[in-house]
């Protein structure tokens, strides 16, 4: 280990137990996507402390934050990510308390250099368990001069490298007439039969499509009593598959599907998306493998090979815009499972402890290298202009 990283190293053993403060409160006082005031604030008085500039609610987001440090030396520009929304009824199930902790964690690591190249940035996204803010900040600009975004995700490996799936969320309204449903039933047009014929062709779709494309739907409107042709029914779907270029083909499928559904009763139909579009995540493959060499250089030996997720996550839309990664580190045993009470328990007990010191450290280690070393940013941006 090189003479910075040692004294990253020992930075990181003297704000251990601030940063784990930091995560602890986040963890015991979780809060939902849009709402994380507490979390934000202690995020930013945290990072105020250690001379960062805070802005709190950025791009029209009142929980987004983005808090800024700039080195003595001129160089490019680091972003780290942080989450810090729970999930309802369990908490903080997916460690975004230690995500949003880790992240601000390896910023004040790198601060402390008396020599440090370029700025850092933390910034705050929040609500990535629901709609995902970070597709408004990409949108917004945020990291329109950004070099690289970096984050991690607790989990069940260490596995730097992952992609995810490009996911839409549309809503579906079927528009009826409503009439009695015994004496006048010839006037009405039965919005849910509607419904229920295009759940029977999304079945039949999805027989024909890849197993790696998803459609998973839910009624939430169907009529209010059954004396009465329901005159609305909406349905909601999360249309998810490897590439954008894919989902687009497979959203005008569903369309249309949906268009036949409403036609077959001579009902209407209109669609909007009830959540933001994910595209599927882009790991930057040059900037993975410096953050797996500082995984090695902490000991640590058992890293899994690239994984897909089958879910999807905001940090897609990022990785888009600049080069990134979004690694997993295994929490505990890695036995939790994600999205319980079991795995929240985990992230604020001495397990998310040692996996918070050990991710802040990786984190700076990887932000350090790519601040310092010119060559491996040149190899960074080409492969993202290669990939874009």
């Amino acid at each position: 280990m090189d003479a910075i990283k040692a004294f990253y190293r020992d930075q990181a053993q003297h704000l251990r137990q601030e940063v784990w403060e930091v995560a602890r409160q986040i963890g015991e006082h979780p809060e939902l996507g849009y709402k994380e005031y507490f979390a934000s604030e202690v995020l930013g008085n945290f990072l105020k402390k250690h001379n960062f500039e805070v802005t709190l609610g950025i791009a029209g987001v009142d929980t987004a934050f983005l808090a800024r440090f700039t080195g003595t030396l001129p160089g490019p520009k680091i972003a780290f990510l942080a989450e810090y929304d729970a999930l309802p009824e369990v908490g903080h199930g997916c460690g975004h308390n230690l995500i949003g902790a880790a992240s601000a964690g390896a910023a004040v690591i790198l601060s402390k250099s008396m020599d440090l190249p370029g700025e850092i940035i933390v910034v705050g996204s929040p609500a990535e368990e629901t709609s995902g803010a970070k597709v408004t900040l990409v949108e917004e600009g945020i990291f329109e001069d950004v070099d690289a975004a970096i984050m991690f995700h607790p989990g069940s490996q260490n596995v730097p490298v992952i992609s995810s799936l490009a996911l839409d969320a549309l809503e579906f309204t079927f528009h009826g007439r409503a009439a009695h449903a015994v004496a006048a039933s010839h006037f009405g047009i039965n919005a849910l039969d509607a419904v229920i014929n295009f759940f029977v062709g999304i079945n039949s779709l999805k027989k024909q499509i890849p197993h790696d494309m998803k459609i998973n739907g839910v009624i939430t409107e169907g009529g209010t009593v059954p004396n009465i042709i329901p005159e609305r029914a909406v349905a909601r779907f999360y249309l998810r598959a490897r590439k954008r270029k894919e989902l687009d083909e497979l959203r005008e499928q569903v369309i249309r599907c949906a268009e036949g559904a409403a036609a077959m009763v001579s009902a209407k139909m209109t669609w909007q998306k009830f959540e933001f579009s994910y595209d599927e995540m882009h790991t930057n493959l040059v900037l993975a493998d410096c953050f797996t060499k500082n995984l090695r250089e902490l000991g640590i030996q058992h890293i899994a090979p690239p994984q897909t997720a089958m879910g999807s996550v905001d940090m897609g839309n990022v990785s888009r815009a600049v080069p990134a990664i979004h690694p997993y580190l295994t929490l505990g045993t890695g036995t939790e499972i994600p999205h319980t009470k079991d795995f929240a328990q985990a992230a604020i007990s001495s397990e998310g402890e040692k996996l918070l010191m050990r991710a802040m450290q990786i984190l700076a280690f990887t932000g350090s290298d790519v601040l310092r070393d010119k060559k491996l940013l040149l190899q960074i941006k080409k492969e993202f202009r290669l990939t874009k």
